[in-house]
């Protein structure tokens, strides 16, 4: 890798990192929220669903404008609401109150996740743009690898509400590497003005192109499976197996090592067999793994190690999917790259939502029902990549 490419990667992934932190910094604090706003577990996995759902629909706002107004300015803005949001976390009398602050938290955290794919097209396609997507995932893994940890500690030094402080203060950071280690990628020459009528036609154009929707959706289950887990493991992963929050989050992080692992394979991969062929593959791989995993847990073989280990299998196929749908899904459309991704980033977080509501109201405690979605998300998966490469 340039030493350019990896100051851009540098830059890209700790800025990026603040959304994921935001998720990862949190997970192991959610039965200590649930304790101390005396609030149920579906009330819990609830912030989890306003977030993604804040952090979807507002992808559509910071698309346009990013092509409007350049790439910087709307992270200043995003990182700026994503304090307010963490500020008002921190203070949530209710459970209620903390839904509020954690959608006001996705509102803003949507722009450090639709501007840097947008940057990445600005720079780069192909297999070069996937290399990059694939350096930027490798400094992500940071956050799912050490934040869980991190929020642990904190837990029990200075209980849940210190989180959000912390996230406060990685906000400011990535507000300082905006200001001083990203340079504007997109000119005046090239911006286009936010226009109503031109972006009805950007998103018409973009809602009727069969293989951006598929690649997106394709992408968009892989993450949803994987949104699920996030919403259930804690519960999962503390109460019917007993670990303390210290043991989940090494658990988790196992998962991250594997899908972040594999996810710097796929541009290598995609050079050497073709971006589709890796696709298709790594979804068979997925679905095959997760449908096995769940019809094991049904006949009542979900042990710990067994849970734990199908999921790093898995997460390690996911690893080759997520990277290369986004840089193909963008791959034609560089003329609109920043409302490809905000639509493209919206169906994504909307799919991870809508199956977190989903599978919810069936959740008992055990692994069952959070496999069980899983799997239908791998076998969506699969089925969307067959339509694709087709």
């Amino acid at each position: 890798m340039t030493a350019s490419r990896l100051r851009t990667a540098l830059t890209l992934g700790l800025m990026s990192c603040v959304g994921p932190f935001a998720i990862d910094m949190y997970l192991p604090a959610m039965p200590a929220i649930g304790r101390g706003l005396d609030a149920s577990v579906a009330a819990v996995q609830g912030t989890i669903t306003v977030y993604f759902l804040a952090f979807g629909v507002a992808q559509l706002v910071y698309g346009p404008w990013a092509d409007e107004a350049g790439r910087k300015r709307p992270l200043y803005v995003g990182l700026a609401v994503f304090i307010l949001g963490s500020v008002l976390c921190a203070l949530a009398p209710s459970v209620g109150w903390l839904m509020a602050g954690r959608f006001v938290q996705g509102l803003g955290g949507a722009a450090v996740m639709v501007v840097p794919r947008a940057i990445i097209r600005d720079l780069h396609t192909g297999p070069e743009a996937t290399r990059l997507m694939a350096a930027i995932m490798l400094v992500i893994s940071v956050s799912p690898m050490l934040a869980p940890l991190a929020g642990s500690g904190l837990i029990a030094v200075a209980g849940w509400r210190a989180i959000f402080g912390v996230l406060c203060a990685a906000a400011v950071a990535s507000l300082l590497l905006v200001g001083f280690a990203l340079p504007e990628t997109l000119p005046p020459a090239r911006r286009t003005r936010a226009d109503p009528r031109a972006l009805a036609r950007s998103a018409r154009h973009l809602l009727t192109d069969r293989t951006f929707l598929t690649l997106t959706f394709v992408g968009g289950f892989g993450m949803a499976s994987f949104f699920v887990f996030i919403a259930s493991a804690a519960f999962v992963y503390t109460g019917a197996y007993g670990l303390s929050p210290t043991g989940f989050s090494l658990a988790f992080a196992a998962n991250a090592i594997g899908f972040f692992g594999t996810s710097q394979l796929a541009a290598g991969l995609g050079l050497r067999f073709g971006a589709p062929r890796v696709v298709a593959v790594a979804t068979g791989g997925f679905a095959a793994v997760t449908l096995a995993l769940a019809g094991v847990a049904a006949l009542g073989g979900d042990g710990f190690w067994v849970v734990a280990g199908g999921l790093f299998v898995a997460n390690a196929f996911l690893g080759l999917v997520i990277p290369t749908t986004m840089v193909m899904a963008l791959d034609a459309h560089g003329d609109v790259a920043g409302m490809a991704s905000s639509l493209g980033g919206t169906l994504q977080m909307l799919a991870g939502g809508l199956m977190i509501g989903l599978s919810g109201p069936f959740f008992d405690g055990t692994a069952l029902p959070m496999l069980v979605a899983i799997a239908v998300c791998g076998g969506v998966a699969f089925v969307l990549s067959r339509m694709a490469r087709g």
